[in-house]
């Protein structure tokens, strides 16, 4: 997958187009991501004993990961993403490291 959690990412479709946002959670099996502040649902919860007040619960839902562009933090943009392998230093193995495609800076 070619966002992570943590990532800053921008809402390219939907109600929330244009915002932008932290990634919380991936949720590989389902191509699907939680994204802070993004696609509010509410949930209608029933007093427990764990939870002691019920009533309507506002939390985001998931989004799916074709409606999200990475946001490259050096350029500014959103951007596609690429990758790169850097050599290890003294016999050290191989990474692979996500670039921005229009700076080549690393993400």
């Amino acid at each position: 997958m070619k966002i992570k959690k943590g990532d800053i990412v921008l809402i390219i479709a939907g109600d929330d187009k244009g915002k932008t946002g932290k990634v919380l959670k991936v949720l590989s099996g389902k191509n699907r991501a939680i994204v802070e502040g993004i696609n509010f649902i509410k949930r209608h919860t029933r007093q427990t004993q764990r939870a002691q007040k019920g009533g309507i619960i506002e939390k985001e839902g998931s989004v799916h990961i074709s409606n999200l562009m990475l946001f490259c933090p050096k350029c500014s943009s959103p951007t596609k993403v690429a990758y790169k392998i850097l050599e290890g230093e003294e016999g050290g193995g191989a990474s692979k490291v996500r670039i921005c495609r229009k700076c080549g800076e690393i993400v």
